[in-house]
């Protein structure tokens, strides 16, 4: 039997349950706005970057030597920091689209309707302000059965309350009362808390990868994360 986990704080009273139908927009849209929260991080974390510093230099350097004017040599620094806001973008709204046409495109279909996997919401004043995911993995270690955590998400005007903890725990209990040997995760550095806060959940590091070109010269890897659980 799934056990659920309620809060009953009088300054922020939440419950964590099991997805329903009507939940669709609210989870979507909860989803879109915790991808694109990432944009402003990428873009910020981009500019830290020696070789942006270079590119800043240089590019305004080699303007002035060109043309000999100053005033190009300034808009093309304003050209570069645009070049790169938008392609800080595009990554974030291809894994977007790319989950809206997949698993996200019917959360019932791939969530709800298989044995081992589930998805959730947290839920406060009637509003869906949590969400997580989890799926089997399909091809696991020999003799380890896994369960991979998928998009965790809670509403900026809720953080701070533990819901993201809780939604983990839920993951976490479900995992056991299904028999896991594990449950995995992957995730980007950004945001910096979100290593912190599965680590302080019990997941360990196994891994760090680039998951494309992009990434490698953003310089912002994904890291792999793994909970093993105790067998009962």
């Amino acid at each position: 039997m799934p056990r659920f986990e309620t809060q009953k704080s009088p300054m922020a009273p939440y419950h964590i349950r099991q997805y329903q139908d009507s939940d669709q927009k609210s989870v979507l849209d909860l989803f879109i706005r915790g991808m694109e929260e990432h944009i402003p991080a990428t873009f910020r974390h981009m500019l830290t970057l020696p070789r942006t510093f270079l590119l800043l230099l240089g590019v305004p350097l080699a303007m002035v030597l060109v043309s000999g004017s100053w005033l190009l040599a300034a808009m093309s620094i304003f050209f570069v920091l645009l070049l790169m806001k938008l392609l800080a973008r595009q990554p974030w709204k291809k894994y977007v689209a790319k989950c809206l046409h997949t698993d996200m495109a019917d959360i019932t279909k791939s969530y709800m309707n298989a044995r081992g996997s589930c998805f959730w919401v947290a839920e406060s004043g009637g509003e869906v302000v949590g969400i997580v995911g989890a799926l089997p993995v399909k091809d696991p270690p020999l003799g380890r059965k896994q369960l991979e955590l998928f998009h965790l998400s809670v509403s900026s005007q809720h953080r701070g309350q533990g819901i993201a903890k809780a939604l983990i725990r839920t993951i976490l209990q479900f995992a056991r009362d299904q028999g896991y040997s594990d449950v995995i995760l992957e995730t980007s550095i950004l945001p910096k808390g979100a290593q912190a806060l599965y680590m302080s959940m019990g997941f360990q590091k196994t891994g760090q990868s680039f998951i494309s070109v992009f990434w490698r010269l953003a310089g912002v890897p994904a890291i792999q994360l793994k909970h093993p659980l105790p067998f009962v």
